[in-house]
């Protein structure tokens, strides 16, 4: 039977990530909305979108992600990553849309030293972090019907992420400086994309919230060093401590997240952060 699936912020990194799925999925019917297409924040527009193609699922890519700017757009934040998804889930619930969102390791305050489960205590340390937190709370106010994915260091062939800047500055400059002293996983947006994908196919829905990352706990330095490698650059990779690269946001310092729930719950095979690495940059060249 065809499965209707509706992706809000569809030109972001994850967006784009499902258009390029789509064509490996012909039992589903898409509907791919950008934010001009479609500004979540409005209850009436979301709600006519909603009665015209009547969606069976509702993946949320859209998301406010500019982590150091949002310490001075707290509204704009909160607006987009919390009040917006608050109208989705009660529209998802009005006609019965099961409703998947997507998270950030932001919401923990990094002072881990084992990865985080779904059920530790969260203690989000920045704007963006406590505008994603809400976002989970009103998710699970509005629509029960609700999975939660929570992943981390972000990044794609498609949009900015720490990958393509690694790549163009290890390009122009002889030398550069990468933090050292935060560990987590990198996640390819693509299999984000591909594990959401599965949980819709397996017809096996059990709400809540799941962790999902790569395989693997390095530092931003490490994924540095390992871009470089793969590029065949010359450029220096310098390890500096995070007091040398003051942000106006913090940042966690260890972030790697436990994807066990989300592998046992749904049969999720997990790829090591290397090999989807390598995938990405060999699709980028």
């Amino acid at each position: 039977m065809m499965k209707k699936i509706l992706v809000t912020g569809a030109n972001g990194q994850l967006g784009k990530e499902f258009k390029d799925l789509a064509n490996f999925f012909p039992n589903c019917e898409f509907l791919f909305l950008s934010r001009e297409d479609l500004p979540i924040h409005h209850f009436d527009l979301v709600r006519n979108v909603f009665d015209s193609f009547k969606p069976d699922f509702c993946i949320n890519c859209a998301a406010y992600t500019a982590v150091d700017r949002a310490e001075q757009e707290k509204e704009l934040a909160f607006l987009v990553n919390a009040e917006s998804v608050g109208i989705l889930a009660a529209v998802c619930k009005l006609h019965n849309t099961k409703f998947v969102h997507v998270s950030t390791d932001y919401v923990f305050d990094g002072n881990a030293n084992s990865p985080y489960t779904e059920e530790d205590k969260t203690n989000p340390t920045s704007v963006y972090g406590a505008s994603k937190k809400l976002g989970e709370d009103e998710a699970f106010k509005f629509c029960q019907d609700t999975i939660i994915i929570r992943t981390a260091w972000v990044y794609s062939i498609h949009g900015k992420n720490f990958v393509k800047t690694m790549m163009k500055l290890m390009n122009d400059k002889e030398e550069i400086s990468v933090v050292a002293d935060q560990k987590g996983t990198p996640t390819w947006a693509a299999d984000i994309a591909t594990a959401i994908m599965r949980i819709i196919e397996s017809e096996k829905w059990i709400s809540g919230i799941y962790n999902f990352s790569n395989e693997g706990e390095i530092t931003w330095h490490e994924f540095a060093i390992e871009i470089k490698r793969l590029i065949g650059s010359h450029c220096k990779v310098n390890p500096i401590p995070s007091s040398a690269y003051p942000t106006p946001a913090k940042r966690p310092q260890y972030s790697v997240l436990n994807k066990s729930k989300i592998e046992n719950t749904f049969g999720i095979t997990l790829k090591d952060w290397k090999t989807s690495l390598k995938q990405c940059i060999d699709l980028m060249n």
